[in-house]
């Protein structure tokens, strides 16, 4: 299989200042520090980025700071999702694309539609792409899986739409979708936690949130999986195994921010309806950061 998207992508976070404004110094930061590290490519305006309190023009500013930071030296994955297929079409047709490699379009959320009508829902944004697309199911955010039939389907019928980011956590999928899958299609992890795992079985990586942080050990413990070599991989997963736990244990992506908080790259600001990171689990993170 020979894919820019092999390896590990990281879901970038969108850092805040104090007054809740894109800390446009911090992200170029990370995006450099990520790069430099060993990430193989760049996810912008996921569910990590708080897209969902992010405005039009916040988004346009930040994937064009992004775009500057990388300066064209790994591949870039753009979110453009949601629930309203007319005006993600819209979205994607008003976006300049000519620096993105592909998309990533999350399953529809809160309407939960049938399977036929998210097999609709993507056939019509594959129609409209001129760029490839990843899929994205998380099913405990949006309630509603994408069941693997849909997916194959989705894959054997559209060109463009080159692997699905599947993020259920739910092992016997990622089986299904490995085992069933159209032999280039791409089956890429959405869950840090049992990431190595998907990589040892087929898997072609990881869209991480911890990878940003620990990009030097992350991205070489996936590729070690991509290469067989579990023995090895799993000596990196054991180390991070707490910290994945840490960064989840409240919400995304309050944790991860505190621990770059922790390593001194942005503040842990974020935006209402989330708040920091406790007290405890900042505790929780500092002690991991003493023994790591």
């Amino acid at each position: 299989m020979k894919s820019k998207f092999l390896g590990t992508g990281v879901a970038l976070v969108t850092p805040f200042k104090a007054d809740l404004s894109v800390d446009f110094d911090a992200l170029k930061n990370i995006v450099n520090f990520n790069i430099e590290n060993g990430t193989e490519y760049l996810v912008i305006s996921g569910t990590t980025a708080e897209s969902v309190t992010i405005t039009k023009q916040e988004k346009k500013a930040i994937t064009e700071a992004i775009i500057e930071a990388n300066n064209g030296r790994v591949p870039l994955v753009l979110g453009i999702g949601g629930n309203n297929t007319v005006q993600i079409i819209e979205e994607i047709k008003s976006t300049d694309l000519s620096q993105i490699d592909a998309l990533l379009s999350v399953s529809p959320y809160y309407t939960k539609p049938t399977q036929e009508g998210i097999y609709q829902h993507f056939k019509a944004i594959s129609e409209a792409s001129p760029i490839d697309i990843i899929l994205y199911n998380v099913p405990g955010r949006t309630s509603k899986n994408i069941e693997p039939e849909t997916v194959i389907r989705l894959a054997k019928d559209f060109d463009n739409i080159i692997g699905i980011k599947e993020a259920g956590n739910k092992v016997s999928q990622y089986l299904q979708l490995i085992k069933n899958k159209p032999e280039d299609f791409l089956v890429i992890s959405g869950d840090d936690d049992i990431a190595l795992g998907i990589v040892l079985a087929g898997g072609a990586g990881v869209i991480s949130v911890i990878g940003q942080a620990f990009p030097k050990e992350f991205s070489e413990m996936i590729r070690l999986g991509l290469k067989g070599d579990a023995k090895s991989a799993y000596q990196f997963h054991f180390r991070l195994m707490d910290v994945i736990d840490y960064i989840f244990e409240e919400n995304n992506p309050a944790g991860i921010k505190a621990v770059f908080a922790a390593l001194g790259l942005c503040r842990d600001t974020v935006r209402l309806p989330l708040v920091p990171a406790s007290d405890g689990l900042k505790q929780k993170i500092k002690q991991f950061f003493s023994d790591f």
